[in-house]
């Protein structure tokens, strides 16, 4: 394992589970560009999720979780923060311990610490469970990296029109429908959707159809008052039942403007569920197949599927496929991507915000799109509010934009 190179976001550590997008991308191996990137951050913050997970004290389990995140959610990489000499300035959520362990990792590439307290714990097994369960996650500076580097492919902030995926105080999220619709339009909106929890999910706190129409006047009056400078739209995120149902009947379902359908439960079960998602693409209200599988960083690996069958099937019907920013989601991720954009499908890229500062997650589904070289015209997101409008009509291959 070579030295991680400081002031660089591009590190020749070779740790399973790390992203590598350069190398995905098929770059050519001979020109002078490097083609051994991994996610610097994402490395570190691998290094201390195993530590934490090493210790036998909850306070330590935690402390080093917590540094984790905080490495995770940094703008820019370590390697450009450390100094000639590797001294490290203050950052938050990172004490002494955490520190050894990231100053170990850029001057050798890998920590001996980390790998000596691993194998001395009695969570060796689970441990390597969960190193896989973080492939192809992106740290927020790696974020930063591709949607800056113009020589991605993919769409750009600037074509980025409008989140569809959000939740407000009407089921499990904080902001109101006019907080919401004032934060899209700081981030330059043309328009977006609130799409609450539907009342099937009663642990996400899914709104009644009482509250539906409550909430629909509530919206009816944000956009009166913008004049048609912003839309907000009402959309619901249905829940996918185990055998593929919606928790909304037909009737219920057309009174949304939009409707994403994302499976809840079963995600830690090892068994086929292609007819589960075959089932809810087919339903004639569904737009939208949100966070297809479900997965979570080192935690679940989320829906087992015939991913290309459901791909095939989303593309023939005019389903778009969800690519959730959510940084413990990021479902799907690039390499799914680009299975499903060769297949022909449709996108859509969402912030999954519960807060209007989690409205920045988008740009993570973002630089998946751009790992992945999905054009602008293939996301929902870029299209203009007619054209999305006339999409979410009648979605059939013939009514999509040219």
């Amino acid at each position: 394992m070579s030295r991680i190179q400081r002031g660089s976001s591009f590190v020749s550590a070779d740790i399973a589970g790390v992203p590598r997008p350069d190398r995905e991308r098929g770059v050519d191996t001979k020109s002078e560009r490097p083609v051994t990137c991994a996610d610097v951050n994402a490395v570190v913050a691998g290094y201390l999720r195993d530590l934490a997970f090493a210790q036998s004290s909850q306070q330590k389990m935690f402390g080093y979780k917590r540094a984790a995140a905080a490495i995770l959610s940094l703008d820019v990489p370590l390697t450009a923060m450390a100094g000639p000499d590797g001294s490290l300035p203050k950052i938050a959520g990172i004490g002494p311990g955490s520190t050894r362990i990231i100053r170990e990792v850029l001057e050798t590439g890998g920590s001996a610490t980390v790998d000596q307290a691993v194998d001395h714990s009695d969570r060796r097994a689970d441990i390597q469970r969960r190193r896989t369960l973080r492939q192809y996650f992106l740290s927020r500076a790696e974020v930063r990296r591709i949607l800056s580097d113009p020589s991605f492919a993919g769409p750009t902030g600037e074509q980025y029109r409008g989140d569809l995926q959000m939740h407000s105080e009407w089921s499990d999220g904080y902001p109101t429908v006019l907080e919401i619709a004032e934060a899209c339009l700081a981030r330059g909106y043309h328009y977006a959707a609130v799409t609450d929890h539907s009342y099937g999910l009663k642990i996400a706190g899914g709104m009644s159809m009482a509250e539906a129409d409550e909430q629909r006047r509530a919206i009816a009056a944000v956009n009166a008052s913008y004049g048609g400078r912003f839309r907000l739209l009402q959309g619901i995120e249905a829940n996918i039942s185990v055998d593929g149902e919606l928790d909304l009947t037909g009737d219920e379902a057309a009174t949304f403007e939009v409707v994403l359908a994302a499976p809840h439960a079963r995600l830690r079960k090892e068994d086929d569920q292609t007819a589960r998602m075959l089932a809810a693409i087919a339903h004639p209200a569904v737009r939208i197949l949100a966070h297809p599988r479900g997965r979570i960083s080192g935690s679940r690996a989320g829906v087992v599927a015939d991913w290309d069958v459901v791909f095939k099937s989303a593309a023939e019907r005019g389903v778009a496929i969800e690519l959730d920013g959510d940084p413990a989601r990021q479902d799907l991720d690039y390499t799914l991507a680009r299975r499903a954009h060769a297949l022909g499908c449709l996108f859509a890229l969402d912030s999954d915000a519960h807060t209007t500062a989690q409205l920045s997650y988008a740009e993570t589904a973002l630089a998946h799109a751009r790992l992945a070289g999905i054009p602008a015209e293939r996301v929902v997101n870029c299209w203009s509010l007619e054209e999305l409008l006339a999409w979410l009509s009648d979605p059939a291959p013939s009514r999509r934009p040219s």
